[in-house]
């Protein structure tokens, strides 16, 4: 399917691939893994044509179709949501248009036998539409958006009036209503909530091509994946298995090269010891020559950049009094528009609670309030004795000082703290060496959060309030916070749809959902358990109404049956009615042409006269007939696409 042979790239002077080779076969699902800058979404963009390796080919089949979902998108489409999705179905855009062309073109033909060619594309046209399945693309658009969780109301907004997050959503329900053979995306559940997650696993395990995946969401990627594709030290390596068995197999690579790497070690030493000892002795002149030459040729064994057992604490807070907040009968409107109605909830001292639930439900909002960072509408929040409370989220990260480096940043927050430490906890939020020293101003939106996040680590508050805090980190920063927050000494509320990094941490899941909320007294694992049984009493009671309503949907088809019926009969008898005619004007014309192409017939120019008129008007009165049909034909389809959902 996909070839990438021999592939080599640099950036800056430096390599970053050197002669690597791919093959992406029909029904392989990769985990694309590596450390930050390693070229993760360098590789996608060198498959996707963006960007063209300096040497070595990428070889792709004709009529081979590719999905890409970068990082970070931005649309200033004016179209509405269900019209940008819509122009993604290439298939079912192009039909629309050749039907309307051939519609076009009939308008305005007089020749019989142009007709006749016209009217066969548009039969294959209208088998075409079938085999696409036309007739049901706007409900699987509709499914789409709604698995992404767009309301019915959304629709038909304009695209442009979206944020950034549902922008991600938009170009994410394109790519996967284009039906691409392969699909590759660049950290998809960053902006997707825990139900939408969900819903874009199933399909995808249902999907039909080939994936590609990036991504910091351990379960996700264990979910989808069967192949897992490393890049380290410059090279693609092609592991078996999800994520978790490539990390078993890693440790078995892994400490075989650190083996090897200890033999040539000690080899190079026997080497240097030799060249040393014997370097100025005239009889051994050829062995120290040979050995030197040996020396230049052997090639380093790399090994894999191990990171270092680091242990971040949050400071010991002062100690809140055993009621940390409780919140009476909060609401919250914007204008007209209500997020949440009379919620209550009541946080004692050391409870770790997730807030989960759809995009929109008022997680973030809720956060921001307790936070005092934005007004309730009504209710109250009452804090306990002596709570401090420290808060983050991506909005944080602009507040930043813009005029400082990131170091400064962190150690002026803090005097207690070392230059060693500082280093240390930058390091684990993917600062290193000089890196520290870069002006917070220059930093990327990710880069910005990191800062603000390491920032919060130093800050010695009892209550943490955490707005999608994974978001913009690797594997082993999120390794990093979530062991510091497991041994946080302190209350915390955690605002995530990441379940493997909430697992260890949360004892209590408060779930907002249709403008209200409740409390689940038990880490993720149990809410996901109570979530399954909630929807298996709901599909049983559904079940149950369904017997019960059974005759009432008979009635209800035999109704719609019968309603088309009434509205189609007199046009079907109408179209059969012009087709008969049409078939018997065609017959008339074809022995007119046989009769006047004897040229006895002209030996009587009467007879010859009105047969020639009778031909031309037998074929005005073909082209009449036919707007007829095609009118009638149109209006029969548009019928019965109001019964076609």
């Amino acid at each position: 399917m996909v070839d990438l042979q021999n592939i080599s790239i640099h950036f800056t002077g430096e390599n970053l691939f050197e002669n690597v080779s791919l093959k992406i076969n029909k029904n392989d699902r990769f985990a694309l893994v590596g450390s930050n800058g390693s070229g993760k979404t360098t590789l996608l963009n060198i498959i996707a044509k963006n960007h063209s390796p300096i040497e070595g080919k990428v070889i792709i089949p004709k009529n081979f179709s590719i999905g890409f979902l970068p990082q970070e998108f931005h649309n200033s489409s004016s179209a509405n949501l269900f019209h940008e999705v819509k122009s993604a179905m290439k298939t079912i855009i192009m039909l629309e248009e050749e039907e309307k062309r051939i519609h076009k073109e009939l308008e305005h033909c007089r020749e019989g036998e142009m007709q006749n060619n016209l009217l066969e594309e548009l039969s294959k046209i209208h088998l075409q539409k079938e085999l696409a399945e036309y007739y049901a693309h706007e409900s699987r658009i509709e499914k789409v958006l709604s698995g992404m969780g767009f309301s019915e109301s959304d629709f038909y907004r304009t695209v442009n009036e979206f944020s950034g997050g549902w922008q991600m959503r938009i170009e994410l329900c394109k790519i996967l209503l284009a039906d691409h053979d392969l699909l590759m995306m660049d950290e998809p559940t960053n902006h997707l909530d825990i139900d939408s997650q969900e819903w874009l696993v199933n399909y995808l395990k249902d999907y039909k091509g080939s994936l590609v995946l990036v991504s910091h969401d351990r379960l996700f990627l264990n979910q989808l994946t069967n192949k897992t594709i490393e890049i380290f030290n410059r090279k693609l390596t092609v592991f078996d298995g999800n994520y978790s068995k490539y990390l078993e197999l890693k440790i078995q690579r892994d400490e075989q090269l650190i083996a090897q790497q200890k033999n040539q070690e000690r080899l190079i030493r026997e080497k240097e010891k030799f060249i040393e000892r014997f370097r100025y002795k005239a009889t051994k002149a050829r062995q120290v020559q040979s050995r030197i030459k040996q020396l230049e040729k052997i090639e380093q064994i790399e090994l894999p950049d191990f990171e270092r057992e680091i242990t971040i604490k949050f400071p010991d807070p002062p100690q809140s009094g055993s009621i940390v907040l409780d919140i009476e009968f909060l609401s919250k409107y914007y204008d007209d528009k209500l997020v949440f109605e009379n919620i209550s909830l009541q946080l004692e001292r050391n409870d770790k609670i997730a807030f989960v639930g759809p995009n929109g439900a008022g997680k973030s909002t809720l956060a921001k309030i307790i936070a005092d960072v934005i007004p309730n509408s009504s209710g109250k929040i009452n804090y306990g004795h002596n709570t401090i409370i420290s808060y983050y989220s991506q909005e944080v990260a602009n507040s930043l000082d813009f005029s400082k480096d990131i170091f400064d940043t962190i150690f002026d927050s803090n005097h207690d703290l070392t230059p060693g430490y500082v280093r240390s906890l930058l390091g684990s939020f993917l600062f290193s060496d000089d890196d520290v020293f870069k002006n917070v101003s220059v930093l990327s939106g990710g880069e910005k959060s990191r800062v603000a996040l390491a920032k919060l680590m130093i800050q010695k508050a009892n209550l943490i309030i955490l707005d999608e805090p994974t978001n913009h980190l690797d594997f082993n920063s999120k390794l990093v916070l979530q062991k510091a927050l497991q041994e946080f000494n302190g209350t915390l509320i955690i605002v995530a749809h990441d379940i493997e990094f909430l697992r260890p941490i949360v004892n209590k899941v408060f779930e907002l959902r249709n403008n209200s909320a409740k409390l689940f007294y038990g880490g993720i694992d149990y809410y996901l358990l109570k979530r399954i049984e909630n929807e298996n009493i709901q599909s049983k009671q559904i079940s149950v109404s369904n017997k019960t309503t059974k005759k009432d949907i008979r009635r209800n088809e035999a109704e719609q049956r019968q309603k088309k019926y009434q509205l189609t009969k007199d046009i079907r008898k109408q179209l059969k009615t012009s087709e008969d005619k049409i078939s018997n004007l065609e017959n008339e014309k074809l022995k007119l042409e046989k009769y006047l192409s004897d040229p006895s017939v002209f030996s009587n120019p009467q007879i010859a006269r009105e047969k020639n008129l009778r031909y031309s008007e037998v074929k005005k009165e073909i082209e009449s007939e036919f707007e007829n049909w095609s009118s009638l034909t149109q209006i029969l389809e548009d019928i019965e696409k109001q019964f076609s959902v």
